[in-house]
C-alpha cells in the first residue's frame, strides 16, 4: 500500500519537482550574490547588530579542538558558524563570507584539527530549514574556507572525518526538503573533497539523517536513513525506507541491519552512537511513529473526554447531565456563547448535527503535543549494531511529542558504555544502558527542544548542550549550569517599533517567545531586551497611541491583548459549530489599522476585523484562498500576509499561501482577486501597500516551499489590474519582504533568504546592505520618526541601518557625484594623547566622515583640513569605492615628531574628487 502511495506522491509533486532549483541554478546564485554584495554602493553602509542574545537561537551541532579544550565550535542553523578560543567567555563568525548560513553539521577532523569540514543546510526538517550548499573545508581552523561540492544535496546531516586520514571523509545527506530528489544518501571523499562518491541510496524519498564510525576500526560505519516527506501542507516523517544500514569495508557497499527493530511504514528518524569506550556497544534511538491508543492524553471534564464524545450518539448526549456538560464545553475551546443547554436546543432544532459538536474539538497547536504516537524507543547492540534490543520497558513518553523529526540525538559517555543521554523536549541520562532514566539540564530558567550535547573526551562530567535557546555548559552532568547567551543568534519572524524615544523593537521569535528591546542596544555591552510573551513568537503590534497596551501571540493565531496591569486577554475569533473550522497559519497575520488604534485585524483563511481593540470580531471576507488541496496534518490555504493602506482606510490586501492576492477598496465589502501577472500558486510571503500611492503595493512570493530558489517581487500602481517586476539585478534567492521608505518615494528595501538589499530607483538597481550578513532577513520596518530601518533576521537578531544618506543621494542634482556629511561634534579633552600611568592607554578622539562618491570620482577623492583663517593644516588621502564610504581621522596634523592634536574651535573639511568640491564644518568643542 505504501509502495502505491509512494507513487502516487510523485506523480502529484512531479510539477512541484520540476520548480526544483538544480544546483547549477544554486552555485550561480551564490556567485552572483557574492559579487553583487561585494561590488555594491551600500557595501560600507553601516547596519548595527542590537541583539538580542538572552535567548540564544537554535544550535544543530557542535565540536572542539582536541589539542584546546578551550576551542569550541557552534552552528546555528541558520545563524552560520561561531567559534570560541576562550571557553566561551566570547565568540567570533567565522562563516559569514560563504554561500549559505544554514548549517547541519561541523566536524573538526582527528588526523589534523586543522582541518574543519562543514555540512551545510540544517537537518531537522523544520518550517524554516533552510537549504545549504553541500560541503566546506578549512585547511586553517576556520579562518578560511573552500566550497567542496555537493551542492545538491540541500541538506546534510552528518560529516565523519576518517580518524587517521584528513583526506577521507564521509558525508550523510537527506536532500531536499519539499520534493524528491536523487542527491541524497552517503557520499564519501578520498581526496579532501575535490571529489565524491554515492555508496548508498534508497529512493528520492529516503535520505540519511546520521552517520557513526566504529572509534576502534574506521573501516565499520553505520548510518540511519530516513524516509520523509514534507508539503506545505502535509509533513510524513516516517516510512519503509527508514532504516539501519551498516558497512565494514568503509563506507564502501552497504547492508540493511535493522534485527530486533521493527521496520515498516511507520519507521521514523534514527540516531546512533558507538560507545567510545566499549565500540561493540551502540545504541540507536529511534522516532516510532506508530500509534497506541494508551498514550492519548485526554482531559476529563464533567466526567466526559473527547473519546467518549467522538462515540456518544445523539440520544446519550442528550442525556448528560446539563453541569456536566457545561463543565466540558467551557474547558474545551468551544465559543463562550454555547452551554449545554444552548447545544440541546440547536441539535433539536436541526441547526446543526451531533458529528459537528464532535469535529469541533482540536487545533493545530494542541496536535503537537495531544497524541498517541510512540514517539522516542532506545535500541541497544553489543555486537556493533548487527542485532538489536530495545533497553526500556516503559515507554519514554513526553520526549519527542509528535515531533521527532526534530530531535534523535544519543550520546555515550566517553568512558562508561551504559552512561547514556538522548534528547527532545527534554534532556534524558540513564546510567544503566537506558533501562530507567532521569532529566538532567531541566532548571526551569534552562530552554527546552535540545539537539547536540558535546561530551569532553577527557571529562565526562564536561557538557556543552545545543538547543533552541542556544548554549549552555556544565562540569556537573547538568546540576549547574551556565548559559552562553553571548551571540546574537535570534531568528525572528516578525519585527515592529514603538514611537518612544528611544524607540523599542518588538519580535517574534521561532520558539524564544516575544521580545521588546531598545533601538540603543549593544550586545554584550548594554543590551536591554525582555520577554513579553512566550511560544513562537509571531506578529507583535504595540499600540502607537497607548504605549501600556501591546497585541501579540504564538503559532496557528493565538493571539492576546497585553494591558499595563492585567491578565493577557485571549483575543482569537472562534468558528461557530457547525461552521468550517477556521485555519491558522503557522505565522497568522495580526495587524493594527494605521487610521485608529482601536481597529486590529486578523486573518485566516476569512479576515476578520475588530473595532473595539479585539474584543469583538466580524468576519469581513469570504475565504480568500483557493481551498483546492485537501487539508493535510498542517494548516494550508491559509492568509499569510495582509495589510492595510496607510493612505485611506478600507484598502486591504490579502495573500495567501495557496497563490491568491486578494484586494478590497471597500473596507472589505467586496474583494477581488488581482492574479493576473504573477506566478502561480506559490506562497504569498509578504504585501506592503505603498505610503506614497493609495492604489499601488508591493509583494513578494516564495518558493522555498518548493525548493525553487526564484526571487519573485513585484510592484502595482492600479490595485493589481498590472503588475511589474521588481528583480532588477538581484540574484536568484526566495523574496519574504518588500518596503517603499515612507520618506522618500522610490527607495525600496527587500528582504531575501540570503540577505537585505536597498534599491534607489524604484527597484530596477539593488545594492546590497552587505554589512548584514547573508542570512535570512524575514521582517523589515521603517521606523515613522527616525530615519532607521529595521531588519528582522532569522538567524542574526535584529540590525538598524540609518537611512540618512540613501534619502539625501536621492534628492541630488543627477551630475552630483560627490556629498560630504559633517561629523558630530567631539567634545576636546586635554588628556588626549597623555596618560597619567604607563599602565593606561592614551585616549585618543576619532572624527567619523561619511561621504558618498560616484562612479567616476572614487579614485580621485582629496579631504584638505582648514583652520578658520583658511590654512590647510592637514590632508587626508582615503581610496573610496563607488557609493557610502567612511573615514576615520584621530585630529592629530603637523609634521612626523611634531604631529599634534586640533585644539578647540571649528574647521572646515574641504573635499575635491574630479571637478567637484564639498565643504562641511568640523567643530570640537571647548
Amino acid at each position: 500500500m505504501r509502495i502505491l502511495i509512494y507513487t502516487v506522491a510523485l506523480l502529484l509533486t512531479a510539477a512541484a519537482a520540476l520548480a526544483q532549483s538544480s544546483p547549477a541554478t544554486v552555485e550561480a546564485a551564490a556567485q552572483a550574490r557574492a559579487a553583487l554584495r561585494k561590488q555594491s554602493m551600500l557595501a560600507n553602509l553601516p547596519a548595527r547588530n542590537i541583539g538580542p542574545t538572552q535567548q540564544g537561537g537554535r544550535i544543530v551541532d557542535l565540536d572542539a579542538d582536541p589539542r584546546s579544550g578551550k576551542t569550541l565550535y557552534a552552528a546555528y542553523a541558520s545563524g552560520g558558524v561561531w567559534k570560541t578560543t576562550n571557553n566561551g567567555m566570547s565568540f567570533a563568525p567565522i562563516f559569514d563570507e560563504q554561500g549559505t548560513m544554514g548549517i547541519g553539521d561541523i566536524a573538526v577532523s582527528p588526523a589534523n584539527p586543522e582541518v574543519v569540514w562543514i555540512g551545510t543546510g540544517e537537518c531537522n526538517s523544520s518550517r524554516s530549514s533552510y537549504a545549504g550548499m553541500g560541503v566546506y573545508r578549512s585547511d586553517n581552523a576556520g579562518a578560511t574556507w573552500t566550497h567542496r561540492g555537493l551542492t545538491g544535496t540541500q541538506h546534510i546531516s552528518r560529516v565523519i572525518p576518517h580518524p587517521t586520514d584528513a583526506n577521507t571523509a564521509w558525508v550523510a545527506a537527506i536532500g531536499a526538503l519539499y520534493t524528491p530528489n536523487a542527491d541524497r544518501g552517503v557520499f564519501k571523499t578520498t581526496d579532501g573533497g575535490a571529489s565524491w562518491r554515492k555508496t548508498l541510496y534508497i529512493n528520492p524519498e529516503t535520505g540519511v539523517i546520521d552517520l557513526a564510525i566504529d572509534p576502534a576500526n574506521p573501516s565499520h560505519l553505520l548510518a540511519a536513513a530516513w524516509q520523509r516527506s514534507r508539503k506545505a501542507w502535509e509533513f510524513d516523517e516516517d516510512g519503509p525506507g527508514s532504516g539501519i544500514y551498516a558497512s565494514t569495508d568503509g563506507g564502501e557497499t552497504w547492508a540493511l541491519s535493522m534485527t530486533g527493530i521493527v521496520q515498516g511504514e511507520k519507521a521514523g528518524r534514527f540516531g546512533l552512537c558507538f560507545a567510545p569506550s566499549s565500540p561493540n556497544v551502540v545504541y540507536a534511538v529511534h522516532d516510532n511513529q506508530d500509534t497506541d491508543p494508551k498514550l492519548q492524553k485526554e482531559d476529563t471534564l464533567g466526567g466526559i473526554t473527547a473519546r467518549s464524545l467522538a462515540k456518544m450518539e445523539q440520544a446519550a448526549f442528550m442525556a448528560l447531565a446539563d453541569s456536566n456538560l457545561d463543565k466540558f464545553i467551557k474547558g474545551s475551546g468551544y465559543p463562550d456563547k454555547y452551554t449545554a443547554k444552548k447545544v440541546k436546543e440547536d441539535l433539536k432544532a436541526g441547526k446543526y448535527s451531533l458529528k459537528a459538536v464532535q469535529d469541533y474539538l482540536g487545533d493545530a497547536n494542541a496536535a503537537l503535543f495531544n497524541s498517541a504516537v510512540k514517539g522516542a524507543e532506545l535500541y541497544k547492540s553489543v555486537d556493533g549494531g548487527k542485532n538489536w534490543v530495545r533497553c526500556h520497558v516503559p515507554p519514554l513518553n513526553d520526549v519527542f511529542y509528535t515531533y521527532g523529526y526534530y530531535f534523535c540525538m544519543v550520546k555515550v559517555s566517553p568512558k562508561d558504555p551504559n552512561e547514556v543521554f538522548i534528547a527532545g523536549v527534554p534532556c534524558l541520562r540513564s546510567t544503566d544502558g537506558g533501562q530507567t532514566w532521569k532529566e538532567i539540564f531541566k532548571d526551569d530558567k534552562i530552554h527546552v527542544d535540545h539537539h547536540v550535547l558535546w561530551i569532553d573526551p577527557l571529562d565526562g562530567d564536561h557538557i556543552v548542550l545545543g538547543n533552541d535557546g542556544g548554549l549552555y555548559e556544565t562540569y556537573d552532568h547538568g546540576t549547574n549550569v551556565r548559559h552562553l547567551a553571548n551571540i546574537p543568534a535570534g531568528q525572528f519572524y516578525t519585527v515592529n517599533v514603538d514611537l518612544q524615544k528611544p524607540y523599542n523593537v518588538y519580535g517574534g521569535l521561532q520558539d524564544n517567545g516575544v521580545q521588546k528591546g531598545s533601538s540603543k542596544s549593544v550586545p554584550n555591552k548594554n543590551e536591554d531586551w525582555e520577554y513579553i510573551f512566550g511560544g513562537d513568537g509571531m506578529y507583535v503590534a504595540p499600540d502607537l497611541k497607548n504605549p501600556s497596551t501591546v497585541y501579540t501571540g504564538f503559532q496557528f493565531g493565538n493571539y492576546f491583548r497585553l494591558e499595563k496591569g492585567k491578565d493577557a486577554e485571549f483575543l482569537t475569533p472562534k468558528n461557530d459549530i457547525g461552521e468550517a473550522k477556521y485555519r491558522w497559519n503557522w505565522r497568522a497575520p495580526f495587524v493594527c489599522s494605521p487610521h485608529n488604534h482601536e481597529i486590529v485585524y486578523m486573518a485566516a483563511q476569512y479576515v476578520f476585523r475588530s473595532m473595539n481593540m479585539g474584543h469583538d470580531w466580524e468576519r469581513i471576507s469570504p475565504d480568500l484562498t483557493t481551498d483546492k488541496q485537501p487539508q493535510g496534518n498542517v494548516p494550508y490555504s491559509t492568509i499569510t500576509a495582509f495589510a492595510e493602506s496607510p493612505l485611506k482606510f478600507g484598502i486591504l490586501w490579502a495573500g495567501t499561501d495557496d497563490g491568491n492576492v486578494q484586494v478590497s477598496t471597500d473596507a472589505g465589502t467586496t474583494w477581488t482577486n488581482v492574479n493576473n501577472g504573477l506566478p502561480k500558486g506559490l506562497w504569498v510571503s509578504a504585501l506592503t501597500p505603498s505610503p506614497h500611492d493609495k492604489n499601488s503595493a508591493l509583494v513578494t512570493l516564495t518558493g522555498y516551499r518548493n525548493d525553487d530558489i526564484a526571487l519573485h517581487a513585484y510592484k502595482t500602481n492600479d490595485l493589481g489590474k498590472t503588475w511589474t517586476s521588481l528583480k532588477g539585478n538581484l540574484p536568484d534567492e526566495p523574496a519574504n519582504i518588500v518596503i517603499e521608505d515612507p520618506a522618500a518615494a522610490g527607495i525600496l528595501y527587500i528582504g531575501t533568504d540570503q540577505g537585505c538589499y536597498a534599491s534607489l530607483d524604484g527597484g530596477a538597481i539593488w545594492h546590497a546592505l552587505a554589512q548584514i550578513p547573508n542570512v535570512a532577513c524575514y521582517d523589515m520596518v521603517v521606523h515613522p520618526r527616525e530615519a532607521e530601518l529595521v531588519v528582522g533576521t532569522h538567524g542574526r537578531s535584529i540590525y538598524i541601518v540609518d537611512l540618512n544618506m540613501l534619502r539625501e543621494w536621492t534628492k541630488r542634482e543627477a551630475s552630483q557625484q560627490l556629498m560630504v556629511f559633517a561629523p558630530n561634534k567631539i567634545s576636546w579633552n586635554s588628556k588626549w594623547g597623555t596618560t597619567d600611568n604607563a599602565f593606561t592607554e592614551a585616549p585618543s578622539p576619532k572624527m567619523t566622515l561619511k561621504y558618498w562618491v560616484g562612479d567616476g570620482n572614487s579614485n580621485s577623492l582629496e579631504i584638505k583640513v582648514q583652520d578658520s583663517k583658511g590654512k590647510v593644516l592637514h590632508k587626508l588621502n582615503p581610496t573610496p569605492k563607488p557609493g557610502y564610504n567612511q573615514l576615520e581621522w584621530n585630529l592629530q596634523h603637523g609634521e612626523k615628531g611634531k604631529l599634534s592634536y586640533l585644539a578647540a574651535g571649528t574647521y572646515t573639511l574641504v573635499a575635491k574628487a574630479g571637478n567637484e568640491e564639498r565643504k562641511v564644518d568640523l567643530t570640537i568643542e571647548k
